[in-house]
């Protein structure tokens, strides 16, 4: 299988007035297309700042991310771009959908944005989003939903531009413990179907044990749990 995401050797240090903190120590990590890993640690170890750097949202201060074999730190400030929009995917904990967008305009901006022309991108808006139990909400706005469809109008604009990577930072974690579970399947079944790869951040180890192995963060380094 093909490698959808590479770290080498990745170090993060965030300096402040009070010194320099290092957060990041020389993290290795490799997913390869089908893949889920589950990123399990508590709170303050990195978690998030590992996600940003694995998206493009960050730079490293050493080390390599390389996406789909594609060295990020030798890309111009565009290419980066342009590679996170085409390869990457991101949910979050919190949805972030556009308030005054509809669910499926939600899902069509992005397409649109990477040059899909609109009536394609509303057909594959719709099949996403059908595909998540949606197709008769698909034109109500955020607010007329709830949170469990949020979070799956959220899941279908992260599939919308057809990454190979899938970065999920507590994808459930704004859920009650029903609807967390049944958004999880369907993010689950959805990477799946898709062929992904996927790093999903969470605190619930039933969760981390549905996936394929799990990894934490310890001193700034990734340690393989299973």
């Amino acid at each position: 299988m093909s490698e959808a995401l590479r770290l080498r050797a990745v170090e993060r240090i965030y300096r402040t007035e009070a010194g320099a903190f290092p957060v990041l120590r020389g993290v290795d990590l490799s997913l390869r297309a089908g893949e889920i890993v589950a990123l399990v640690a508590p709170s303050g170890t990195g978690k998030s700042t590992l996600l940003h750097l694995a998206g493009l949202l960050e730079k490293p201060d050493a080390g390599q991310v390389l996406i789909g074999g594609r060295d990020a730190g030798a890309l111009s400030d565009s290419e980066r771009t342009a590679l996170r929009r085409d390869r990457i995917g991101f949910v979050y904990q919190f949805h972030h959908l556009l308030g005054d967008f509809s669910a499926i305009e939600n899902v069509v901006l992005p397409q649109m944005i990477a040059g899909v022309d609109r009536k394609a991108a509303e057909v594959r808006a719709r099949s996403l989003l059908g595909g998540l139990g949606l197709a008769g909400r698909v034109e109500h706005l955020p607010g007329k939903l709830s949170g469990g469809e949020q979070q799956r109008v959220a899941i279908a604009r992260a599939l919308a531009n057809g990454p190979a990577l899938l970065l999920a930072d507590e994808p459930t974690g704004n859920l009650d413990v029903q609807t967390a579970a049944a958004v999880f399947d369907e993010l689950l079944a959805s990477v799946r179907g898709h062929g992904l790869a996927a790093l999903i951040a969470t605190h619930n180890p039933e969760l981390a044990a549905r996936m394929d192995r799990t990894v934490t963060l310890r001193d700034g380094r990734l340690v393989d749990l299973a």
